[in-house]
């Protein structure tokens, strides 16, 4: 080859790879990151048994179906994520099986040993399961590097009940690239359509706290679109499974001592020791079908390892409210929500026996309840405040049912009946709807009719006497009347990505009551408009900056303005610690036991952070002109609530927390009350099994301690051991000259010992 043949030859080749350059690098810089939206995967049947032991080394797991190519969905908008996550999924006849694989620099990771439900501001991953498809309810299973689990149940009127629990098996560890997590879920432990392919709603979360929470998932999501459930991704291809005809028994066996501080004489006392007592009692639960469940208890244990933590209700006027944790409402507690309370669990205090049935086909779920309770609570409504009173044994029934209909939209009913041992009754009839008109609007309500007859007995309402209601048509005292009322309510949602607003409108009778739910007042018509507007940024301190506005007005049935509010407020999310900060400002205006209080303003502000893996704290303050209520006087009021979160290493938990009330007359300069109520809890997990906590309480409103000790031994959520003790102290006035000390007003020894056999 002559040289200028060589240069031709070499010219020639240039020209072509510069020409091939010019197609694939344009091409190349071009490839951008594709989100995936309602994803799909076909899941094989497991070619060999799995251990869940957090190893993934198991041969089955290299035939799994993977699904990757996950989106930041927060605070990106379907972004690509900074580090890869990867699930495998495959099942066999007993179990549905999962695992995620989590990128990351492992120095990095944040996790907590701790009880299940019990962790907070860790990394974690979820699996996200709809087994009817109809959007009306779905299971979530979260694990942290560490195994722990929580789970919830969300439905689409109660969002996430978090007092819910399933048998289900979970394994994870921390690798050299970060961290890796088995779950395995019985499917006698969760509730699906009767059919031999299944085709259900799944996702796969993975949430990644650090200076920003950030949240991964399989699925894309278009946050204009308010049914998140409906855009989760499809599996296909689990064939040939069954729930299975299983008898759960839950023996439970309870045994205390306690003791009081008695007065024996003028300012003389003694403590009295009672004698030790026990108590058996047993819960079954039977699975007929995939979808059809009995369940009954006797005697059933309802106390719960925790107490409720003390709120403050130095001015309120109406019974207060606590969460349901109770294991025999687990199953359905999603069926049994409505938008009014019209069945409050804790209605039901102190049974004999209880009986529970559900079931669930493609497109109808139903509920029936029936319970004897031995101690029931009371709640007699009226206009401005609630009286709270103990009628003795009552037989309460419950019947739920409920229907999805065209685009994943639910209509149902609600039948409720209370009968008092000594006479009366109450009852209320319900129709509800949750329709999803389009993507971003959703109408909803519900209607009642109430039917109460009291008690014949005004022995129980003796300190009522003379109090009436509606307009003086009926007494407070228990003297047999019965009478009907009705409620009402009707919302419309739109809550797009940006913009979005909520209109409401809901009235309660002067006759309205129910003594299964929980509406603690009554004889009003409220409206009320909510709308905002979210701003995102991209490189700067701030997430996201929303402001928003609250309007409601509130009229009695005869007519006169009760009272209105109108907020101005604005949260702003940041970069910064996981901050999130809200500035609010209200102005009210009241009509109170026939006093206007006019003009009422007052200003809040709350600030959250997770400042590092082991220190979150909260604040939330407020002051302003408000009501002291038992005084009938506007007072300048500061409240404070604030806590901590310490965790000095990762099986160590301290939460402190410090809620704080003073009002001073605005009239006079007077104060009407001050107090304060401290709280610390103390969290030690030894392993997954074994936990000690302490709670120390100190109530400053009615000068009281409170120290709690408590030893876990929990094996499953049903399978625990406790053993634990109770000490209140009290500043008693003691001795004829009138001094004060502190003296151990009660005490109580408990152990409780639970054990969940599956036959």
């Amino acid at each position: 080859m002559t040289l200028s043949t060589f240069q031709k030859t070499l010219r020639g080749l240039l020209i072509i790879t510069a020409g091939i350059l010019l197609i694939v690098v344009p091409t190349a810089a071009k490839r951008t990151f594709q989100p995936v939206f309602n994803p799909s995967i076909f899941v094989s049947k497991a070619a060999a048994t799995i251990s869940i032991d957090g190893n993934l080394d198991d041969h089955a797991w290299s035939l799994a179906s993977s699904a990757d190519n996950f989106v930041e969905r927060s605070p990106g908008d379907m972004t690509e994520p900074e580090v890869q996550t990867r699930a495998l999924i495959t099942y066999d006849e007993d179990h549905l099986y999962v695992a995620f694989l989590c990128y990351d620099d492992p120095s990095a990771i944040r996790a907590t040993m701790s009880q299940r439900d019990q962790y907070g501001g860790d990394d974690e991953v979820c699996l996200l399961v709809d087994t009817y498809g109809d959007a009306s309810w779905a299971y979530e299973f979260f694990v942290n590097p560490y195994g722990v689990q929580k789970d919830r149940l969300w439905s689409s009127v109660g969002g996430e009940d978090q007092g819910f629990d399933l048998i289900w098996q979970s394994a994870a560890q921390v690798t050299d690239s970060g961290y890796q997590v088995e779950i395995a879920i019985p499917f006698s432990s969760m509730r699906f359509p009767s059919k031999d392919v299944q085709s259900w709603k799944v996702d796969f979360w993975r949430n990644r706290p650090r200076e920003s929470f950030k949240q991964y998932s399989w699925a894309a999501y278009d946050r204009d679109n308010q049914c998140w459930v409906c855009q989760m991704g499809t599996v296909d291809g689990i064939e040939n499974v069954r729930s299975g005809k299983g008898l759960e028994l839950l023996p439970t066996f309870v045994a205390n001592q306690s003791g009081n501080l008695v007065q024996v004489g003028d300012e003389e006392f003694d403590f009295d020791n009672s004698d030790p007592d026990g108590e058996f009692s047993l819960g079954a639960k039977y699975s007929i079908s995939s979808n059809i469940v009995a369940e009954g208890a006797y005697n059933p244990d309802f106390s719960q390892i925790e107490s409720d933590a003390a709120q403050i209700d130095v001015n309120t006027t109406i019974a207060l409210f606590y969460p349901e944790r109770r294991p025999f409402f687990q199953e359905g507690s999603d069926l049994f929500r409505t938008l009014f309370n019209s069945f409050y669990t804790r209605t039901i205090n102190d049974p004999q026996l209880a009986l529970k049935f559900i079931g669930r086909t493609d497109r109808n779920s139903f509920g029936i309840l029936s319970a004897i309770d031995d101690n029931t609570p009371y709640m007699i409504p009226l206009e401005e405040s609630s009286i709270l009173i103990n009628t003795g044994r009552s037989t309460a029934n419950v019947i739920r049912g409920m229907r999805t209909i065209r685009g994943n939209s639910q209509v149902g009913f609600i039948l409720t009946d209370r009968r008092f041992e000594d006479g009366g009754s109450g009852s209320i009839a319900a129709g509800d709807y949750f329709i999803r008109v389009s993507r971003s609007y959703i109408l909803d309500g519900q209607f009642i009719l109430s039917h109460t007859r009291e008690p014949d007995n005004q022995e129980m309402t003796q300190d009522f006497d003379g109090m009436t209601f509606d307009n003086g048509e009926h007494t407070v005292a228990f003297d047999g009347e019965s009478f009907f009322g009705h409620a009402f309510i009707a919302r419309l949602l739109y809550m797009p990505r940006n913009f979005g607003y909520i209109l409401n409108y809901n009235e309660v009778s002067p006759s309205y009551r129910t003594e299964t739910g929980y509406d603690p007042t009554m004889d009003y018509r409220d409206a009320s408009v909510f709308t905002r507007y979210r701003f995102e940024f991209n490189n700067s301190i701030f997430q996201t900056v929303t402001p928003q506005i609250y309007f409601q007005r509130r009229w009695s049935f005869d007519g006169p303005r009760k009272f209105g509010n109108l907020n101005f407020a604005v949260n702003a999310s940041t970069t910064v610690a996981q901050t999130n900060v809200t500035l609010a400002y209200q102005i009210h205006d009241e009509l109170y036991r026939g006093v206007e209080f006019e003009d009422l303003r007052h200003i809040d502000f709350d600030i959250n952070s997770q400042l590092s893996d082991k220190l979150g704290c909260y604040l939330s303050f407020e002051r302003g002109k408000s009501i002291a209520r038992r005084f009938l006087l506007v007072g300048d009021e500061t409240s404070i609530d604030a806590g901590l979160d310490l965790k000095p290493f990762d099986r160590l938990v301290i939460e402190p927390n410090l809620s704080y009330a003073r009002s001073v007359s605005e009239e006079t300069g007077v104060e009407l009350y001050s107090g304060y109520i401290t709280r610390t809890r103390l969290r030690f997990q030894a392993n997954k099994e074994l936990s000690v906590r302490l709670v120390v309480q100190y109530d400053d409103f009615y000068e009281r301690w409170d120290i709690d000790p408590l030893i876990t031994y929990r094996i499953s959520p049903f399978s625990v051991f406790y053993a634990g003790s109770t000490y209140d102290y009290a500043n008693l006035q003691m001795g004829p000259d009138g001094q004060r000390d502190w003296k151990l007003s009660s005490r109580q020894f408990f152990m409780k010992l639970q054990y969940l056999f599956q036959i």
